[in-house]
């Protein structure tokens, strides 16, 4: 029940976050005043039918530019999610998170990554969203959205592709670093069906941010240790297969809360806990 009810939040909000229709029928862009909010998740700005922007693609378009500025709106945006939530955003609002566990659910053998993979993610967010757009720059002066343009699966998913199938023109003018964005993604997707969300955890520059704030964030998972017999059933539970020894809010977790769900004795609990006043709810 408990995931049953994830996933309709997941596919709620992938709808909501691309709401647009109209511009997948025409190949076109919303350009309307929400596109100056940002989402929580990794949904591209080109995605036809996206109505806020990617706060990743926020973040490279500003630094890229001629006066190097840098987006303390999305930084701050994003700490804000982090410090209410950490990563929950992936595991309940992200929609490549949906995909790749979708894809997951593919009958095939089965491949668990060594967590120390996580640490691409923070080499992705620092060089290729944080500092190639800003000094990587042409004549003019004009960085590269580095990440947005060569690694993100997304944007080739909700946008290059919707757009080429609807749009004539950008059809036409298809070149060598769409085919390689295409055959990235088509590897980064048979990879999740192996590995349980292997972008999440080895390449989302968005999840490294979010990752920081896992152990401070107002909501946060508990373990009553007079409670717990070390079963082991929450890492068998866990939706990215952490070890019991990493516990919770370890900076991989995504909050999707089967291991909660899974405790028989009631060990695990989700708690909201702000300064001066705390609030425990169990989560049945």
């Amino acid at each position: 029940m408990a995931d049953l009810r994830r996933k309709v939040v997941q596919f709620a909000s992938a709808i909501i976050f691309n709401s647009y229709a109209e511009g997948f029928a025409k190949g076109t862009i919303y350009r309307g005043n929400l596109k100056q909010v940002c989402l929580p998740v990794l949904n591209c700005y080109s995605c036809p039918g996206a109505i806020g922007s990617c706060p990743v693609g926020s973040l490279q378009a500003v630094s890229a530019g001629i006066t190097y500025q840098f987006s303390f709106y999305v930084a701050g945006f994003l700490a804000l999610v982090g410090l209410v939530a950490g990563r929950m955003a992936c595991g309940w609002l992200c929609p490549f998170g949906l995909l790749q566990d979708l894809l997951y659910r593919v009958p095939s053998f089965k491949r668990s990554l060594p967590l120390w993979t996580g640490c691409f993610k923070y080499a992705v967010l620092v060089f290729l969203v944080l500092l190639l757009p800003a000094l990587a720059v042409d004549q003019f002066g004009l960085g590269t959205p580095t990440f947005c343009k060569w690694l993100c699966p997304a944007g080739t998913l909700e946008a290059a592709l919707p757009l080429a199938v609807a749009n004539e023109g950008i059809r036409g003018a298809l070149g060598g670093l769409f085919y390689w964005r295409f055959s990235w993604l088509l590897l980064i997707l048979f990879l999740c069906i192996i590995f349980k969300r292997l972008f999440c955890l080895t390449l989302c520059p968005l999840g490294a941010v979010y990752s920081l704030f896992n152990r401070i964030s107002i909501f946060s998972i508990r373990v009553d240790q007079e409670l717990c017999t070390y079963c082991g059933r929450c890492a068998a539970a866990c939706h990215l297969r952490l070890p019991e020894i990493a516990g919770p809010n370890h900076p991989e977790c995504i909050r999707c809360l089967k291991c909660v769900k899974q405790c028989p004795t009631g060990a695990m609990d989700w708690q909201i806990e702000v300064p001066g006043k705390k609030e425990e709810s169990k989560y049945a």
